[in-house]
């Protein structure tokens, strides 16, 4: 996985706006492990990965909802939730992200 930290690094120091996902628990098969992180800026512009596919795009809409908000949320996929199936998560397996806004 790439290192997201040079970029995030030049996100913060323009001033921009950053919510932070991070794969907390997985169960059964999942596309990253624990641990797995994607940031999101108040412009959409992603970096790293927390699952592959449709996944990430919906939890990019969850982050720039926390970045407005400023709460944090627990997020989760899989394969018997029916957004699991519409966003891509059909490997048998179930993801927990957890969402956070970074502070300055």
């Amino acid at each position: 996985m790439q290192d997201i930290l040079p970029e995030l690094r030049r996100w913060r120091e323009r001033g921009a706006a950053v919510a932070l996902a991070t794969v907390v628990k997985t169960w059964g098969s999942s596309p990253r492990p624990a641990g797995a992180k994607m940031a999101v800026n108040e412009r959409g512009e992603m970096l790293g990965s927390v699952s592959g596919g449709c996944v990430e795009s919906a939890v990019a809409d969850e982050a720039l909802n926390v970045i407005q908000i400023g709460k944090p949320k627990l997020l989760t996929f899989g394969v018997s939730n029916e957004q699991a199936w519409e966003v891509g998560l059909a490997c048998g397996g179930t993801i927990e992200v957890f969402v956070e806004k970074l502070d300055a």
